[in-house]
């Protein structure tokens, strides 16, 4: 087999070199980044700039308005409706319209971590003015029966701290839905589908007249699309506008979306039963996986396919077959004036490929190793690196194949891989983790990842990055935990990563904050216990949250831990900078409390923390008569925390 001349490797892939072999520098994974999360970006997220651009172009639907009431009266609105109806959409708007008040609007958990007892709703997790989705479309009839169960004393404690939740109920199981909530649920309709392409086109500047928008083929399309592949039909409508000749106008650019859509189905299907052999079959796979690229690629990438099928070789001299012009007409393709190899029918390509996933299921793993070797190559640039893999991933979720997008992201990241293919993994893992209906199977898998000590340096770092690159734009709560224990078991490049992402993650929201906190162990022992220690020492703030008793109570439990763990050496810039926050009077009193706290009665850790300040306050910066004011307060509270009144600081 001779594989193409192209040698292309992304900047993201360049490696370096370190003790422990080849290891690809995590920090080269960043200029990926923002392309990894454009490229599956979904509707799920409830970050504040998707929730506007999302209200820009939102049609209500059917009893939308009484969904609303229902939420208003009860804090809670179940949305019921057949799938492609827009639900989520319609609960993610339901609590945008709220106030934006003192809380934050986020996802509940939809996997029980680190404890399986745990109930979904946990109330310590709510925080006054909250609003909170749970999207339990994908539910199977345990998992609803437990929700719902769980839901009613939840409740309460949402209307006792004024916050608010909007649950989108599965249509499969309409039947198990308890009596006692059905007031609280809304039968949603189906929004006009003409309606909301017509407002995401005018977002993007485009206004079709009337006429336009009547197009036949248009209306056919309109009448069974689910609200999202709407949304798709108008994103599609703007590129055929950005890419068209000047002259060209919506019709035109109707056309070539409509195109990209066409079902080519029962041509593949006729033309595979008919017309080609098992070499022309594997040639016309080949081309529909690598479409719209040089004929030496599709042609290796034929090539690699039979041999992985051990197909019987064509025993015949070379100049006695087709040349691959010949070949490329025989299966109704053509090489474009870019030299680039297309079928002549648009949608003939993503035709063949559900041909071949749908019908021939006994190739499926043969396929999986296919691809695998394919990305392995050098032969690839990084534009058709990444439609292959989303192509691949585009099969093995329609499928009910999610364990081949995690067998390549193991296979990628493993030491003996034959080249830097972390983007590769990142980018496979990163599309199950957008897909509605395995998307929380990937996050349990990656939590499991995650807790390994078993886990290759390389796999580990692409965790970090799709955690804090993709799960946590829509499900925060679960990528701090997975990265949080990424920073206990992770070292060199990878626990530095993991560890910087976990922070930025935290210090973005104080809810996440406080959940941070709440995980750190400093009392623990070993490497965990380091990580932790070092993760509250960059965490820990005296004015962030210090009013809340539950904050100051984590915040002294984490500093008894460092207190009688670890020397003076470890932490002395950390309570220095403590201190210094003490000198702003706002937050003096409980900062200083939490430290006394920490000791509890401690005469050792007492001493070692009043030794501290007073080398603080002795320090050559900062104010020294505030700093003295800090020294004297603290030396108060320590005595009354013995028991006994100071005669002076100096006493």
């Amino acid at each position: 087999m001779t594989w193409g001349n192209g040698a292309y490797i992304n900047e993201a892939r360049s490696a370096v070199h370190s003790g422990d072999g080849m290891q690809v520098n995590f920090y080269h994974l960043e200029a990926a980044a923002s392309r990894l999360r454009e490229q599956t970006r979904r509707p799920r997220t409830v970050a504040k700039d998707d929730r506007e651009r999302l209200y820009q172009r939102f049609v209500p639907p059917g009893r939308f308005r009484q969904a609303s009431r229902v939420l208003a009266a009860h804090h809670t609105a179940l949305l019921s409706g057949h799938p492609g109806s827009g639900l989520r959409a319609a609960a993610l708007m339901l609590l945008h319209e709220l106030p934006d008040g003192r809380g934050t609007l986020h996802e509940l958990p939809d996997t029980q971590d680190d404890d399986s007892s745990t109930s979904l709703f946990d109330s310590s997790d709510i925080h006054s003015g909250d609003r909170l989705l749970l999207d339990l479309s994908g539910a199977d009839e345990t998992r609803y029966l437990e929700v719902q169960t769980q839901l009613s004393d939840f409740r309460n404690r949402l209307m006792e701290r004024g916050a608010h939740l909007a649950v989108v109920l599965p249509h499969h199981l309409g039947y198990l839905l308890r009596s006692d909530l059905r007031p609280l649920t809304t039968d949603i309709e189906r929004p006009s589908a003409l309606r909301v392409l017509t407002v995401h086109l005018r977002r993007d500047g485009i206004s079709p007249t009337t006429t336009e928008l009547e197009a036949p083929e248009l209306t056919t399309y309109l009448t069974k699309a689910p609200m999202r592949d709407v949304a798709d039909l108008a994103d599609r409508i703007r590129r055929a506008r950005d890419t068209a000749e000047p002259e060209r106008g919506f019709p035109h650019w109707l056309r070539d979306a409509l195109a990209v859509l066409t079902d080519q189905t029962a041509r593949v299907a006729g033309d595979l039963s008919t017309r080609f052999t098992g070499r022309r079959r594997a040639l016309l796979l080949a081309l529909a996986m690598f479409h719209d690229t040089t004929p030496a690629t599709v042609f290796s990438a034929g090539m690699a396919l039979l041999k992985i099928l051990d197909h019987p070789p064509d025993e015949r001299p070379r100049l006695d077959h087709s040349d691959l012009n010949a070949e490329f007409t025989a299966i109704g393709a053509e090489t474009q004036p870019s030299g680039r190899v297309r079928f002549s029918k648009v949608g003939y390509d993503r035709a063949v490929r559900d041909h071949f996933w749908t019908y021939l299921p006994d190739l499926r793993i043969q396929l999986c190793d296919w691809v695998g070797e394919c990305i392995e190559g050098p032969w690839l640039n990084k534009d058709e690196r990444e439609r292959v893999i989303a192509w691949f991933a585009e099969q093995g979720l329609r499928t009910g194949r999610p364990e081949d997008l995690s067998k390549l992201a193991i296979r990628w990241t493993k030491p003996s891989a034959p080249a830097p293919l972390l983007p590769d993994a990142a980018q496979i893992l990163a599309h199950g983790l957008a897909d509605s209906r395995h998307g929380r199977s990937f996050r349990q898998q990656i939590y499991e990842w995650s807790k390994s000590a078993e886990l290759s340096p390389r796999l580990k770092q692409v965790l970090v990055l799709v955690c804090f690159q993709v799960m946590a734009q829509t499900h925060p709560d679960q990528a701090l935990v997975r990265l949080h224990h990424l920073t206990r078991r992770a070292s060199g490049l990878a626990g530095a990563s993991a560890q910087q992402s976990l922070l930025k993650l935290a210090h973005a929201d104080s809810r996440l904050y406080r959940l941070l906190l709440s995980r750190i162990d400093t009392g623990m022992g070993g490497s965990y216990g380091q990580a932790d220690t070092a993760l509250f020492l960059a965490l820990a703030d005296a004015a962030r949250l210090i009013r809340s008793s539950d904050v100051r109570g984590v915040l002294a439990s984490g500093w008894a831990g460092v207190l009688r763990r670890w020397p003076v050496e470890r932490w002395r810039s950390d309570a220095d900078r403590w201190l210094t926050v003490c000198e702003d009077d706002r937050y003096r009193d409980p900062a200083l409390d939490v430290l006394v706290t920490a000791c509890a009665g401690d005469s050792s850790a007492l001493g070692s923390v009043y030794r501290v300040a007073h080398d603080w306050s002795r320090a050559q910066s900062g104010d020294a008569a505030l700093r003295a004011e800090v020294l004297t307060c603290l030396f108060r509270k320590m005595n009354s925390a013995q028991g006994h009144e100071p005669l002076g600081v100096g006493a």
